[in-house]
């Protein structure tokens, strides 16, 4: 059993168990090399996209960047009313002001009824708060037509521009979100919507999200039949001794979670772009920057290799990515955001 207080700095398994969220982030870390190394096999890494292939519906100016990539996004749409904001609450444009007196009280309604238990008629409330308006509406309107064989790269670029409008909703509203909860980092709330995305392109997301009276489908319906379309494009995209890997998956769930793999990495830089992140750092101890051990990350929420070593291209020791949290099954990352809401 450990020692009162935990063990900070990981014992020989890897387990760091200071508190709950020590606790999973390690945890995840374990999970994460198993899956990463099986992806790696399966995959041959032919499923990293590439930002300055993409070719969006937006029509972007090609970059290897995720942050100019969203740079550009705003440029062109400058002035215009954009339905495909990812923040957007609905077709006029409009923004959620996210952490709000009204959206309190209206999230503390449907966390009690969630709580009690509503006979499978909640919209989510077992969400925790920051959950409930998550930005990324753009992939809900993810153009599934063109069939010119770029759908690993396409949805990258989707998939960055739904992290970098979530991550400035965040960083803007943490002011307001930190008179209430007090203790919560921002790189923590990052990592959190992070996963979150993680587990929707997936198809792992637990969120059903709301139901329109004209419509049918729930977002989150919506949206993983989008997700779907597009898997089976970058399924038939493969080449044939990579495609068979993934043959008895008719739902692509192993694709998605292997694609996911290779491509965290750029959707992390995408989510901390922000010159507001300066020197902010992750609360655990992940990053092997100097190759001594540990450490924290000390600028936009990423770690950085100090022996020159190309981020993400092969130990994951140099991935700029602190967090593990996406890999944490998300109804235990929720009850742990739960405590603190």
């Amino acid at each position: 059993m450990a020692p009162a207080g935990g063990r900070p700095g990981g014992g020989e398994d890897g387990i760091d168990d200071k508190d709950a969220k020590h606790l999973l982030d390690s945890i995840g870390k374990i999970v994460h090399k198993k899956v990463h190394g099986a992806a790696l096999q399966r995959s041959n890494g032919e499923l990293a996209g590439l930002l300055s292939f993409a070719s969006t519906n937006w029509q972007t100016a090609y970059t290897t960047n995720p942050c100019t990539l969203v740079e550009d996004y705003r440029k062109k749409t400058l002035g215009t009313v954009d339905n495909n904001n990812p923040c957007k609450k609905d077709g006029t444009g409009k923004d959620v002001d996210r952490f709000s007196v009204k959206q309190q009280a209206e999230y503390d309604n449907k966390k009690m009824k969630c709580s009690n238990g509503s006979n499978g008629k909640n919209e989510g409330a077992c969400a925790p708060f920051r959950r409930l308006h998550l930005c990324n509406k753009n992939m809900e309107n993810m153009d599934t037509n063109n069939n010119d064989g770029k759908a690993k790269h396409n949805l990258l670029a989707e998939v960055c521009m739904a992290a970098n409008y979530e991550a400035e909703s965040l960083i803007r509203y943490h002011p307001q979100y930190k008179l209430t909860y007090g203790d919560s980092q921002i790189c923590t709330m990052l990592a959190r919507s992070f996963a979150d995305i993680g587990d929707i392109v997936r198809g792992k997301d637990l969120y059903l999200g709301n139901k329109k009276k004209s419509e049918n489908k729930r977002e989150k319906e919506k949206l993983e039949n989008k997700l779907k379309e597009y898997f089976e494009k970058i399924y038939n995209s493969l080449e044939r001794s990579i495609k068979s890997q993934y043959d008895e998956d008719k739902n692509f769930f192993k694709l998605r979670e292997d694609w996911w793999d290779a491509n965290r990495e750029t959707v992390w830089k995408a989510m901390t772009c922000s010159e507001d992140l300066k020197n902010s750092s992750y609360f655990h101890a992940t990053c092997n920057d100097t190759g001594q051990g540990p450490s924290q990350t000390h600028n936009k929420c990423r770690c950085k290799d100090e022996n020159g070593k190309n981020a993400g291209k092969g130990s994951d020791d140099v991935s700029i990515v602190p967090t593990y949290f996406d890999y944490v099954p998300q109804y235990l990352r929720w009850f742990e955001e739960w405590a603190e809401d």
